[in-house]
């Protein structure tokens, strides 16, 4: 729990969680409320060329939802969340805490300990920290991950809303997967999270990974509750299996476009107009312009972030979300 007491001392200094009174002139920097003398006041009144902080107010009851990473600090998700309570006059902060992975169980301890709401799960705790959970949602059981945390009560229940996000990052776009084939590139968490509702639309889902024994696993998993899902043991097509042009979407659920040099995760001189190409990725990856090249649709993983942070805001405040605000403090913490 100290650990987690220790983040929290000095990450509520920095939080924006609460509708502010008073704009002060310091880019990225917050100065809690109360803490102003009147000379202070003055001095960041002469600052009006510089813009962009929010006063904000902790109080006793401040409500604190956060993340549990490591690493933590490239996370997006606080910008969104503490936006969505500004918008909203809600009284919350949401948090980044470095959470060591020998130190995870003590971590989700300290959520009931500290009376938290929740907190989201990133690598790479997605899976580990299951265990320590009273609760399972069913997708995420099936998934075998989780990356939402509430707490009600004491009790704590995983969910997992990646798969749900990605689907209406699709539906933003105008994607209808209905009676489409479809291939994930990948077998690791986000695409057994994707896969579990894309093949639930999908009239085909196939599968491609480099190690058979994840891929195959995952295909065994989803047989066991569909019956649209199947192996691809070649991208090129050279075994007879048919090239990746017959795919209506493909999603790259790979860490290949993380890295400037990494290498593309399958020719996209293979591919044909009019394809929908999905890279999880954030960014728009070298495969999102070879793929916006060919004259296909792209699709980048920030609409999943959003949705997925869009799902967990519901399931901790019980209130919809304010997406087109969310929306906007990712785009503005993109361009920073």
């Amino acid at each position: 729990m100290h650990l987690l007491e220790e983040n929290m001392k000095v990450c509520l200094s920095v939080c924006m969680c609460q509708s502010a009174e008073r704009k002060v002139g310091l880019k990225n920097v917050t100065i809690p409320a109360g803490s102003f003398t009147r000379s202070h006041d003055n001095y960041f009144k002469r600052q009006q060329k510089l813009r962009g902080v929010t006063v904000m107010n902790i109080t006793g009851r401040t409500k604190i939802i956060g993340i549990f990473g490591y690493p933590v600090e490239h996370t997006l998700s606080p910008a969104m969340h503490n936006a969505a309570f500004e918008h909203l006059g809600l009284n919350y902060c949401y948090l980044p805490f470095l959470v060591h992975p020998h130190a995870l169980q003590q971590a989700v301890e300290s959520v009931r300990a500290l009376s938290l709401i929740g907190v989201n799960t990133t690598v790479p705790h997605k899976e580990s920290v299951m265990p320590f959970l009273d609760e399972i949602g069913s997708e995420a059981e099936f998934i075998g991950a989780v990356n939402t945390i509430v707490n009600k009560d004491g009790r704590l229940t995983g969910h997992n809303t990646d798969g749900r996000g990605f689907m209406l990052s699709l539906a933003e776009k105008g994607v209808d997967v209905s009676g489409k084939k479809a291939l994930i590139i990948g077998a690791g968490g986000a695409s057994r999270a994707i896969s579990y509702y894309l093949s639930e639309k999908a009239a085909e889902l196939v599968i491609y990974n480099r190690s058979r024994e994840r891929r195959d696993a995952l295909v065994s998993d989803l047989g066991r509750i569909r019956t649209n899902v199947s192996a691809l043991e070649r991208l090129d097509g050279l075994d007879g299996s048919g090239g990746i042009d017959q795919f209506d979407l493909i999603v790259n659920a790979t860490p290949l476009g993380l890295g400037q040099d990494d290498p593309l995760p399958f020719d996209p001189a293979l591919l044909r107009e009019k394809q929908v190409i999905c890279d999880l990725i954030y960014k728009k990856t070298a495969l999102l312009a070879a793929a916006g090249k060919k004259r296909c649709l792209t699709v980048d993983g920030l609409g999943m972030l959003l949705y997925q942070g869009v799902l967990a805001f519901e399931l901790w405040t019980g209130l919809p979300a304010p997406v087109a605000v969310m929306k906007n403090a990712l785009s503005v913490r993109m361009t920073e």
